[in-house]
């Protein structure tokens, strides 16, 4: 799955288009490397997100395609930072 699409199915970030602006910017990154909107992600990954006050690091835990709105934060868990889902 794409990592635009994973942010917004998972809701760490509500707009797909938001996603793919703060991955354009360079605010997000995949097991350490810069990620492209279009990078394909998988269970395991690490996803590091940088907002404007503050960060988010989170392990992706699943990969679905429709999820519904209480299960999405079962999609990924969190490492450090604060959970933050509006830019």
């Amino acid at each position: 799955m794409r990592l635009d699409k994973y942010l917004k199915i998972s809701r760490i970030i509500k707009r797909r288009t938001i996603a793919k602006e703060a991955c354009e910017s360079g605010r997000v990154s995949i097991n350490g490397k810069v990620a492209k909107p279009s990078t394909e992600i998988k269970e395991g990954d690490i996803i590091e997100i940088s907002f404007a006050n503050k960060s988010l690091r989170a392990r992706i835990i699943n990969v679905a395609e429709h999820v519904r709105k209480e299960d999405a934060k079962a999609m990924y868990d969190i490492l450090e930072g604060e959970e933050d889902t509006e830019e």
